[in-house]
């Protein structure tokens, strides 16, 4: 009995050094992304005080989205999470913090500020429904980026504009790395759109006209 327990204990050590049980391997390494903007550089502009200030409420993400974890599709409804990638945070809050740098170099706002804020603002702008997946339901893969959204007139107490957007990118590769591309691509198209929705609602408003 003595000898047979040495001999597994032999074995057991030539398979580790050999790495045959090492608990760590190419396949289990984590990767994290990020969503940023592309050639994006913030710049100095004058202050124009008699333009309005934006507040940008937190984001709220759809039920299965408020995680770092990198959601696709293979099949309708089904969420599914890569084990080995993941977002550096919430796609949501990465989003909203996009939108608030983007908007900033817009020459409709004299601040956009992101809430909470003690800052008083003329208008908020609320984001809701916030998803982002790649979708392995054709080839190539596509990643859809789909938010709602919402402009309220703080000082007349009323929503000004409401909107839905959704951008559809086809992956370069299908893998998380490709859906990542397509996901940045896809973010920067919303951002613009945003924007000049944002430009359309001031502009008509009401307290703008008088």
């Amino acid at each position: 009995m003595t000898y047979r327990v040495i001999q597994a204990a032999f074995v057991l050590l030539a398979l580790t050094a050999a790495g045959c049980l090492s608990p760590r391997t190419d396949s289990s390494e984590i990767h994290t992304y990020q969503l940023s903007l592309d050639g994006w550089h913030s710049e100095a502009r004058p202050v124009d005080e008699n333009r309005p200030v934006l507040l940008v409420s937190p984001p709220q993400a759809e039920p299965g989205f408020e995680t770092p974890r990198m959601a696709y599709v293979k099949r309708p409804y089904e969420l599914e999470y890569y084990a080995a990638n993941q977002w550096a945070d919430t796609p949501a809050r990465m989003f909203s913090l996009l939108m608030v740098q983007a908007l900033n170099q817009a020459d409709v706002w004299r601040a956009v500020v992101p809430l909470p804020s003690s800052i008083r603002g003329d208008y908020r702008l609320d984001t809701y429904g916030f998803l982002l997946q790649q979708e392995f339901l054709e080839e190539p893969s596509r990643v859809r980026v789909v938010v709602r959204t919402q402009l309220v007139d703080l000082k007349e107490s009323t929503i000004l504009c409401t909107r839905a957007f959704e951008v559809v990118e086809n992956a370069t590769s299908e893998n998380p790395y490709g859906g990542v591309q397509a996901a940045n691509r896809a973010v920067a198209g919303l951002l613009e759109q945003i924007g000049f929705w944002l430009r359309q609602c001031v502009q008509y408003s009401p307290e703008r006209s008088r």
